[in-house]
């Protein structure tokens, strides 16, 4: 019983462990190209303009095998030829991207060159065997990330290469780039499929299976008018790590300095303020002490003149009784007289 718990186990972990897409949605082919893409650019020393390009090259690529893929691990002979194609056509697209340096190492990578491998009756990326951590990215989002839709795939362009003669390199590679190519295709194949048993009678794609009736909706073919001009400023830089944080650094920035700004400015005038409010005060001071003043004045005025006022009528009344005691006087003097 313990040996059937740990095989069923060792079952979930492989199960969990591989990528398998059947029927991947289109935001799961986004993440997966995007990751594909950020390794890429890290090991080939992309600029800007070639990142944003190679995003779209294997984002048509995956999103054209999202649908066969699964019947490759099954060992239908028609879904291993549909993925070659793809495969090609992709490689083809990178050839007139990458320089003649950048192309060479690109074919040196096998999980560049050749992403995706079978085992186990499961399929997976090779990417995922030297980076492990799924997470982790290098650079920001293209900047079509969500947008693009697959305007620039070829069936859209007649069969041609949109992106020929869009970057102006001073060689690309002009070797054979082909994974089909004769001499090396059954080892590739068998590096890729070994594991995989071919089906008899298998070799014709069923007529439900056509992968252009699945894509995304080419009403977004203005983002091919839109995209950013490959010129040689946009093509020497590479894509930024530090582009959001050095907005968000300078964007504090202005805030820190708008707040001190607002923050003087308060200062500023709560001192102005203080000062009128104590001029004020100062002011309502010497007023007051003015009006108390004048009320001072006014009052020893009143009270002088009240003393005064008494004073006169104390004389007065010392008059009248001196006036009346010489009238008395006088008259005891005549009676005694006569």
């Amino acid at each position: 019983m313990k040996k059937i718990i740990l095989f069923l186990f060792a079952i979930g972990i492989t199960t969990m462990s591989s990528v398998c897409m059947a029927g991947m949605s289109t935001s799961k082919v986004r993440k997966e190209t995007r990751f594909l893409t950020d390794k890429m650019a890290y090991e080939l020393n992309l600029s800007n303009a070639q990142y944003n390009d190679i995003y779209e090259i294997n984002f048509d690529f995956l999103y054209s095998i999202r649908n066969t893929i699964d019947y490759v691990a099954k060992g239908y002979q028609w879904a291993m030829n549909d993925y070659y194609d793809a495969l090609d056509v992709r490689n083809d697209d990178l050839r007139w991207v990458l320089n003649n340096s950048q192309y060479r190492r690109f074919m040196n990578m096998d999980y560049f060159y050749r992403p995706i491998y079978v085992t186990n009756k499961n399929w997976s990326f090779r990417v995922y065997n030297i980076y492990v951590n799924r997470n982790h990215f290098y650079y920001p989002k293209p900047h079509h990330y969500q947008s693009y839709c697959g305007a620039n795939w070829r069936p859209y362009n007649s069969g041609n290469s949109y992106y020929k003669n869009r970057h102006k390199h001073d060689s690309y590679y002009s070797g054979n780039h082909s994974v089909r190519n004769e001499r090396v295709y059954q080892a590739n194949r068998r590096s890729d499929f070994g594991s995989v048993t071919v089906r008899p009678n298998t070799s014709t794609r069923p007529s439900n299976m056509n992968n252009s009736s699945t894509r995304p909706s080419s009403s977004s073919s203005s983002n091919a008018s839109t995209r950013p001009s490959t010129s040689t400023s946009s093509s020497s830089s590479r894509p930024s790590n530090n582009s959001n944080s050095s907005s968000n650094r300078e964007s504090s920035s202005n805030r820190g300095s708008s707040n001190s700004n607002r923050g003087n400015s308060n200062s500023s005038s709560s001192s102005n303020s203080g000062s009128s409010n104590r001029r004020s005060e100062s002011t309502s001071t010497r007023s007051n002490s003015s009006s108390t003043s004048t009320r001072s004045s006014n009052s020893g005025s009143s009270s002088t003149s009240t003393r005064s006022s008494s004073s006169t009528s104390r004389r007065s009344s010392d008059n009248s009784t001196s006036s009346d005691s010489n009238s008395s006087s006088s008259s005891r003097r005549s009676n005694t007289g006569r």
